[in-house]
């Protein structure tokens, strides 16, 4: 059998791209211990519109532009596999993939020993969506298509919310004009914290609309692109921070105050390596957007003023971090997101191949 996320494939790597420079990905999917090949395994850069099905012999290729991306290969009974991928990629290397059988005792053993809620989606299922989707005006306009996938697990003694998907999760985000499929790991809420965290994969597919919804789905991934993350990044990368309206403060040492960062392009901090900006911060970046005002929602959830002017986020940074030319940077498992782009949730997500329009 074959992750539900593969009934889609007649998309994709045949996408569209806006950038000149490419480069491609050949590979073969195989079983660890068999050796043979793995006929449909899913095969996509996660968080972009790219991705394809394995052949009878395994192989796969795929075109994408310049930029990073975690290529995400998984196959129903199988252990899901990531690998960080660029431009660097030899053209000539094939990459060779072993997928590893999942150890079903184990999983068996997980289930039997949780505290799995049977009314999990009454209790819990709008409280998922806010955590997952986002309470943003777009949240308004997606659906979880498939919401019985998801099992609900409550665990008493340590305060704690852990929800898992049975497939592949089917969002439509009717603002944005994406099906986002989306592979979950876990999704897990600390009550003591007020603390969410989730894991997962997504892959965009476009809506095919009418020429009046494609007006309106371009003019609001633009408005959700302005002063995003991914917005943030790719001025950073391209030199523009000031002009794109980001203004940046980190912590000192002792991390208790913010102070300007006077010269985001100083030598000391930021340094280009094979293409690629290489950031080297650690400590709280808190970065102040004023090209455009904050959502109303935010302020009244949060309690600020509403008269508030700039957008304001953060950024947690254990030890610097690397940007690529599309926005992609690494290593994004450990960077925590706060404040303004912490409440901007899947609702508000583009993928890495998106381009604003000039």
């Amino acid at each position: 059998m074959k992750s539900g996320i593969t009934i889609l494939f007649l998309l994709l790597s045949a996408a569209v791209f806006s950038q000149d420079k490419t480069f491609t990905i050949d590979g073969i999917v195989t079983d660890a211990k068999t050796g043979l090949p793995l006929n449909g395994a899913s095969v996509f850069c996660q968080n972009t519109t790219v991705g394809t099905l394995s052949k009878e012999n395994g192989g796969f290729h795929l075109r994408l532009a310049n930029g990073g991306y975690d290529l995400i290969i998984s196959y129903t009974g199988y252990e899901t596999q990531s690998l960080r991928i660029g431009k660097d990629h030899a053209d000539t290397d094939t990459l060779r993939i072993q997928l590893k059988e999942q150890d079903k005792s184990l999983e068996q053993a997980v289930v039997t020993g949780s505290a799995e809620v049977a009314d999990g989606w009454n209790k819990y299922g709008q409280f998922f969506l806010d955590h997952f989707i986002g309470t943003t005006p777009n949240a308004a306009k997606c659906t979880l298509d498939n919401k019985e996938v998801l099992k609900f697990y409550f665990y008493k003694k340590r305060n704690k919310l852990r929800i898992k998907a049975t497939a592949d999760l089917q969002v439509t985000n009717n603002a944005l004009g994406y099906k986002i499929h989306y592979q979950l790991d876990s999704f897990v809420y600390e009550y003591n914290t007020k603390v969410s965290t989730y894991s997962g994969y997504p892959l965009f597919e476009e809506i095919q609309g009418s020429p009046e919804q494609q007006d309106s789905w371009k003019d609001n991934r633009y408005n959700a692109y302005v002063g995003s993350r991914l917005h943030f990044l790719r001025s950073w990368y391209d030199s523009t921070l000031q002009t794109e309206g980001f203004v940046l403060e980190v912590s000192d040492s002792a991390g208790r105050k913010m102070r300007p960062l006077g010269d985001p392009y100083d030598g000391k901090i930021y340094s280009v390596d094979s293409g690629d900006v290489e950031i080297d911060i650690s400590g709280r970046l808190r970065i102040s957007f004023t090209g455009q005002l904050p959502d109303k929602n935010y302020l009244q959830e949060n309690k600020f003023p509403l008269n508030t002017k700039v957008q304001i986020s953060a950024l947690d940074i254990p030890n610097g971090f690397v940007i690529q030319e599309n926005g992609y940077f690494y290593d994004q498992s450990e960077i925590t997101n706060l404040g303004y782009w912490a409440w901007k949730k899947l609702a508000e997500l583009l993928p890495y191949d998106y381009n604003p329009p000039q």
